[in-house]
């Protein structure tokens, strides 16, 4: 299926606006929160780009990508929002998508790209740890406000379910990540250090029992938090369908 794809960038008015369609489809998200096409213009004005994935003769899927700082100095990349139609979903655009991302990023001079995602998303956990080989140090407490659309998978809906955000930070010329895109094992990093276990079913569990699914988010949030701050990196993540679980490691046998 992946033959089928043609990746470019995004440059016109009309990509633009089918890039913000994609965002309704993909997600849902009310207008308030789509990513609109002035500013993917700005962003493509100032540095950064969209890249969209073409098949069926149309766009079916983007990834946009906007200038950021490390430390104040380091210009890297910052993955604001990837999203894929619907009917064109695991069958391998989104990972054509982000390696194309490295590809240009690493042309421009850029080692590092980040973003963030929702700890209690598994498929997210598996693809951006496993899949590409980015690495958590940061977690982010409610990084958009309680009850925020996908936070709670129904917009305006009252679960006081925080949106909570894991850190990303893909190292685009480490060991790790060169071979993930060779297509080879990633190198050993031994056995693991802590882990954190999340919901099986995190939508289940939210619409079925608001409050314990708070209960569980506090206790990810605080198992993540503490794993950081004892200098530890998450690095894997384990799809154990009884007990599905983030693995943290040693932080200095990862690059930084």
């Amino acid at each position: 299926m992946q033959d089928d794809i043609t990746i470019r960038e995004c440059a016109t008015a009309e990509e633009f606006d089918a890039c913000v369609a994609l965002q309704r489809e993909a997600f849902g998200l009310p207008d308030l929160e789509l990513s609109p096409r002035r500013h993917m213009i700005v962003t493509r004005a100032t540095g950064g780009w969209t890249l969209g994935a073409r098949g069926d003769g149309r766009l079916v899927g983007f990834v946009l990508t906007q200038v950021a700082l490390r430390a104040g100095r380091e210009v890297v990349g910052y993955s604001h929002m990837m999203a894929v139609a619907r009917d064109w979903q695991n069958r391998g655009v989104g990972a054509r998508l982000k390696w194309a991302q490295r590809e240009r990023s690493l042309a421009e001079g850029r080692r590092l790209v980040s973003w963030t995602w929702d700890p209690m998303q598994s498929r997210n956990a598996h693809f951006n740890l496993n899949r590409l080989g980015a690495v958590v140090r940061g977690y982010a407490e409610n990084y958009y406000g309680t009850d925020y659309s996908t936070a709670t998978g129904e917009f305006g809906k009252p679960y006081g379910i925080d949106s909570d955000r894991l850190v990303a930070q893909w190292e685009l010329d480490s060991p790790r990540v060169e071979a993930l895109a060779r297509g080879e094992r990633p190198p050993e990093v031994g056995d693991p250090a802590a882990s954190v276990a999340v919901p099986q079913n995190w939508g289940a569990l939210l619409r079925e029992d608001p409050a314990g699914a708070r209960r569980e988010q506090l206790r990810v949030r605080g198992e993540f938090q503490k794993a950081l701050a004892g200098g530890l990196v998450c690095a894997r993540f384990e799809r154990d369908p009884e007990r599905p679980r983030y693995l943290f490691y040693d932080g200095s046998k990862f690059e930084v």
